[in-house]
């Protein structure tokens, strides 16, 4: 399932799923992240200040490259490998770097949902994040309102261990961990 690719001049992704390939947000890539940040059905659940403006969105998108230079993950951006096409994004974020735990995330454009994206891109990051990263468990949480995601972290395997508030909405998210052994024991 997982294909990992070299960066070279002609290889554009560094992570590939089935569909999807995965590549380091650049910074020229403020449209590509306005498409995504700049859509309040993307953001009504992630962030508590209505559609981001597009200041708000560079600052997303300058947080992302400076999460990559500082810690080497970012909630990369992901592209349809048969297209090119801007998905959205899926990756890594550190959550608790004493314990080994980083914290897994998936954003996709409001006009892909449906499609599977989200399960198929955040299947290929754990993978990635157990295989070649030193990673000993992944946090993920969500909205409380966002049924589907509490249906895809369990769906992947994902256990419920309680609830955290969640500054960027004011809320308290419900929170979940999947270990490596519980991990690789599932494979």
């Amino acid at each position: 399932m997982l294909r990992l690719e070299t960066m070279n001049k002609q290889a554009t992704y560094f992570l590939c799923t089935k569909r999807l390939g995965f590549r380091l947000w650049r910074e020229d890539d403020f449209k590509l992240a306005l498409g995504l940040w700049g859509d309040f059905a993307v953001t009504r659940l992630i962030d508590a200040r209505g559609k981001l403006s597009n200041d708000q969105v560079s600052q997303k998108l300058q947080h992302e490259i400076a999460s990559e230079e500082a810690y080497e993950v970012q909630y990369w951006p992901i592209f349809l490998l048969s297209t090119g096409e801007h998905i959205g994004c899926c990756g890594l974020r550190p959550y608790d770097l004493a314990q080994g735990i980083y914290e897994i995330g998936f954003h996709i454009r409001s006009q892909q949902w449906g499609n599977g994206f989200a399960s198929e891109a955040a299947s290929g990051v754990i993978e990635f994040a157990f295989k070649n990263l030193a990673v000993e468990a992944l946090f993920a949480g969500h909205n409380p309102r966002n049924s589907t995601s509490s249906k895809l972290l369990e769906k992947l395997g994902f256990r419920y261990t309680h609830d955290e508030h969640y500054e960027p909405t004011g809320l308290n998210h419900p929170s979940y961990l999947l270990a490596k052994e519980d991990y690789t024991g599932r494979r």
